[in-house]
């Protein structure tokens, strides 16, 4: 199996500072390195990897454009899952090893990161790695009920079919009369198909005769 690369900053400790300054801080059109020392006042040398690790997790698109989820993270209500999502997604090698990764003892986090990348046991690297995993999971929430929209990929693709044929957001009913009507649902942002199901057995029973 080929060796992973997992994202890192070197001085992991401005990554949290730079989460924190970003609960704060106006979201910008696009999060450059001017951005992140002048408003965010994370400077130096040290914070030039941060802009890169955020882009791994999906904070941040390609062109430095931050993302649904970086706006997730900044609402108090949906943070610790917009965390979870992003550690899920910036390590997913971890987590293709063991989906409980962030329940590890640093001891057993640190294995898995060596199984996974090949590096040296007593490297800078997977010191940095451990770190910068930790520093990231500190904002994360996992109980299951903060759960963040972009989870919803995580349902297999026959619940995804499932979804797409029984849990559609839309629906016209055509009457004996030959009359039709479409109901438009606002559906919440959560990966629990037995709360759709709760939804359209409701429907069905009280609007759907």
């Amino acid at each position: 199996m080929a060796e992973e690369k997992l994202p890192y900053v070197m001085a992991y400790g401005v990554i949290t500072k730079t989460l924190e300054k970003i609960k704060s801080a106006a979201t910008p059109d696009r999060f450059t390195q001017d951005f992140l020392s002048t408003k965010l006042s994370v400077k130096g040398g040290s914070a030039k990897p941060v802009i890169p690790f955020l882009k791994r997790i999906g904070f941040l698109g390609t062109d430095g454009a931050p993302t649904d989820r970086y706006k997730r993270f900044r609402n108090a209500a949906v943070a610790g899952a917009a965390a979870a999502a992003a550690l899920k997604q910036g390590f997913k090698p971890l987590y293709d090893r063991n989906e409980y990764a962030h329940d590890l003892k640093d001891s057993d986090l640190k294995g898995l990161i060596i199984e996974a990348t090949g590096h040296e046991p007593d490297g800078s690297t997977v010191k940095a790695i451990v770190g910068s995993f930790k520093a990231l999971k500190a904002f994360a929430k996992f109980d299951g009920e903060d759960i963040a929209e972009d989870e919803i990929e995580e349902i297999g693709e026959s619940d995804k079919a499932v979804a797409g044929r029984d849990l559609g957001v839309e629906r016209s009913v055509v009457s004996k009369l030959g009359l039709s009507y479409t109901i438009n649902l606002n559906l919440p942002a959560t990966s629990d198909i037995a709360v759709f199901n709760a939804i359209f057995k409701s429907l069905k029973e009280h609007l759907l005769r």
